[in-house]
């Protein structure tokens, strides 16, 4: 009977352990099941990333996005099906994301090597960071073992992910939501510093501020604003132009982005939204202050953090073989 007790004991201190254990995701979690795993993601990246820099400005939004509903389980990979479901690729926030045929091609890879082990979800954070990374950024750790979900609704991408037109307070109200404070919500900004936008994300700032035709948004630089107007975006219907967020500095992931703001030349409402208030204000001047290598390791604690929001693991959700439709 000693014997036995014995292994009732242990018994219990492994379900302990595995409780304690159990939704945490870890570094090299593929270390055994697909030991090339990330090898894999990383050598596409850099393979392919030269051709079109841009990627990495898109996949890291696409990161961001996926993360900001139902946490970061690959949802928005989802296409919508006969059932009428509207997916968050449908969402507003989300018709103008490109980069999925690049995550598509990185995962028939890792399917190739590993059938049914890396989940959708992993390869977008390991993407984002490897692009980010290939492109001069910084690194960041990228622990895995996220599964992938099973539910994705465009309701709930538009009610959750923070558009372009966010003043301070819905800003802080939705990082909130996640768990993110406000050095995170000025740090993840930060990723402003690379890619580009389209027109219709801020035209409203430039020619119908106010709701009423020929109102300017006063807090942005005039002279910034005469230049988007003549050069870009030359109507309130243009839906086709691109215009840098980093004006100069777009391809390079540094501070810049940090002193357009003070210069009044943030792209979006939610950039200038950033200088409204005191302690947020407070963190650009810091950054600004402080070395590159400083914004980078801050941006990389942020990035950590928010790759952590709301995560699938152990039995919860599915590792998809196809990152656009749930398993059948």
């Amino acid at each position: 009977m000693r014997g036995f007790g014995y292994f009732v004991v242990m018994f219990f201190c492994l379900l302990v352990f595995m409780g304690s254990t159990e939704g945490q995701l870890q570094m090299g979690f593929y270390s055994r099941s697909c030991p090339n795993a990330e090898k894999i993601v990383q050598d596409y990246v850099n393979r392919h990333i030269h051709n079109a820099p841009s990627v990495a400005a898109t996949i890291l939004r696409m990161h961001f996005h996926d993360c900001f509903v139902r946490g970061c389980d690959a949802s928005l990979l989802l296409n919508t099906t006969s059932s009428g479901n509207q997916t968050e690729k449908l969402a507003t926030p989300n018709v103008t994301l490109r980069g999925f045929d690049f995550i598509d091609r990185v995962k028939s890879l890792l399917e190739a090597a590993c059938p049914g082990v890396v989940s959708c979800a992993d390869v977008i954070a390991l993407v984002a960071r490897d692009a980010v990374v290939a492109t001069g950024g910084p690194f960041w750790k990228v622990p895995t073992g996220r599964r992938d979900g099973t539910i994705s609704r465009s309701s709930e991408a538009s009610n959750n992910i923070p558009p372009p037109t966010s003043n301070f307070t819905s800003l802080q109200r939705l990082f909130a939501n996640q768990g993110l404070d406000l050095k995170d919500l000025v740090v993840l900004s930060g990723a402003h510093t690379i890619g580009v936008s389209h027109c219709s994300s801020f035209s409203n700032r430039l020619y119908n501020f106010t709701g009423v035709l020929g109102t300017q948004d006063p807090a942005l630089d005039s002279e910034y604003a005469a230049n988007l107007k003549a050069r870009k975006c030359r109507s309130l219907n243009d839906n086709t132009t691109i215009v840098e967020m980093d004006p100069g500095s777009f391809r390079t992931f540094d501070l810049s982005y940090y002193g357009h703001l003070l210069k009044r030349r943030g792209l979006f409402q939610s950039d200038s939204a950033l200088t409204t208030n005191s302690t947020t204000l407070s963190f650009v001047n810091q950054l600004l202050q402080g070395s590159l290598e400083n914004f980078f390791a801050e941006f990389a604690d942020s990035m950590e953090k928010m790759g952590r929001i709301n995560v699938k693991t152990g039995t919860v959700g599915e590792i998809r073989k196809q990152c656009a439709v749930v398993n059948s």
